[in-house]
């Protein structure tokens, strides 16, 4: 297939396009490549993908670009016509929606509209994001599920990616574009963003610098494994939305529709205590982190649990890496990457 992959010198859209490759699709990546984090390990994960293509023989053309430039937008859509589109560009990060917020409406609200204006236009067959747990804010109803209401969000960015979710099932309503989004839970690995936790305390601990542990290490996370992620992203777009035909309007599902539309989470559902992920990281470096003890931060959430019930049932996957594995490969990347 020919698949449009938005991010793909980020993080899960970097291992994505390269899994892609790998299978022999023909891969369009699109990316800013802006400076929110280190550029440098950005373009190693470019060069990957250009190395990957050259091998495997499978062709792949990168725009370097903001999905906020509508003309960019409309321009790549008129020059390829795509079987499926993956959208993982976004302003990530939680605190930073605190300092910055301009450019979550940037970055995950106008480059959205453009991409399904463009999807709309061009009879897109499959349209694929990210979405995040984040989006469950105030909820406690434990594991989360997505029949659940989400309206209560903690922090803006989770208010964006709600606000994405909606936007998806009036183009799925009003056109028959078929969408999924995907929420993504904790994702961890090797070529992982450096504002991440792991990135942060694998750094300071080889630097006998403190790490801070917020909540005094007493909340828990559903740590997912990037190639976790990446298997349900390219399973669930593989497999196009149809709309659920036993869709109650008076009883309305959130997680489906009488459209083409499915919200899937993508979560290990096997919640590990913050503290348990460092003593993870301490095994796998062989030395102890210092730890500075702090209160919950503002944004943060106690506790995430997804429940992958729906994502198992309509793709046949379940994520299954244990942490200590996942951390075990993230240090050794680190080692290699940054010789320490």
């Amino acid at each position: 297939m020919k698949i449009l992959v938005t991010g793909n010198a980020g993080f899960i859209g970097f291992h994505t396009v390269k899994q892609l490759l790998e299978r022999g699709d023909e891969v369009v990546g699109f990316d800013s490549v802006n400076d929110y984090y280190d550029v440098t390990i950005k373009e190693a994960r470019l060069k990957i993908l250009e190395d990957t293509a050259a091998k495997t023989g499978s062709a792949y053309t990168f725009i370097r670009g903001n999905l906020a430039d509508l003309a960019l937008v409309n321009q790549c859509f008129e020059e390829h016509q795509f079987d499926r589109v993956i959208h993982l560009a976004a302003q990530a990060g939680v605190r930073y929606s605190l300092e910055n917020p301009h450019s979550y409406v940037e970055s995950n609200i106008i480059a959205f509209t453009n991409l399904l204006e463009a999807c709309r236009y061009a009879k897109t067959p499959h349209l694929t994001y990210a979405s995040t747990s984040s989006v469950y804010g105030a909820n406690t109803k434990m594991p989360f599920s997505e029949h659940e209401g989400v309206n209560h969000p903690l922090q803006f960015y989770a208010a964006t990616k709600k606000a994405n979710e909606m936007m998806a099932h009036s183009y799925s309503h009003l056109f028959q574009l078929p969408t999924t989004g995907l929420r993504f839970f904790t994702v961890y690995g090797p070529w992982g963003r450096p504002d991440m936790a792991l990135f942060k305390f694998t750094k300071n601990t080889l630097k006998d610098q403190p790490i801070p542990v917020f909540n005094h290490g007493n909340h828990t996370r559903d740590f997912t494994y990037v190639a976790d992620i990446v298997e349900g992203v390219i399973r669930s777009s593989d497999q196009i939305a149809q709309p659920n035909p036993e869709w109650d309007s008076n009883n309305p599902d959130p997680a489906t529709s009488n459209a083409p539309f499915r919200i899937f989470n993508i979560g290990n559902n096997n919640p590990v205590k913050l503290s348990a992920y460092i003593e993870a990281i301490e095994e796998a470096l062989g030395k102890k982190a210092i730890k500075d003890l702090l209160p919950l931060q503002p944004g943060d959430v106690p506790d995430t649990y997804a429940d992958s019930t729906e994502l198992e049932k309509a793709t046949g996957y379940k994520p299954a890496t244990p942490v200590k594995e996942g951390v075990a490969n993230f240090v050794k990347w680190y080692r290699d990457f940054y010789q320490v």
